[in-house]
């Protein structure tokens, strides 16, 4: 099994961005994968890409959620990205 790449993006003073944060670090936690938070507010290729789509789950470079993370979809995206094989 791999372990998928998780990327948060989100943007400063942004509930849905906190609410996001909780869920992405519980089931990251929960499957003992790494994740990672990168600011739209800080980078304006990301910016032009996800404005008006913050929060978004990225896995493995790819867009799988945004605006409210569904727990669920997001255990379900991981457990098929782990049994996926990257060459």
């Amino acid at each position: 099994m791999r372990t998928p790449e998780i990327v948060l993006v989100t943007r400063r003073e942004c509930h849905l961005c906190e609410a996001a944060r909780d869920v992405v670090g519980r089931v990251a936690a929960d499957i003992g994968a790494p994740w990672s938070e990168q600011l739209i507010d800080d980078d304006a290729d990301l910016a032009a890409r996800f404005a008006e789509e913050v929060p978004v789950v990225l896995v493995d470079g790819v867009q799988r959620d945004f605006w409210k993370i569904d727990e669920a979809r997001l255990r379900r995206t991981l457990a098929a990205a782990s049994q996926t094989d990257q060459h």
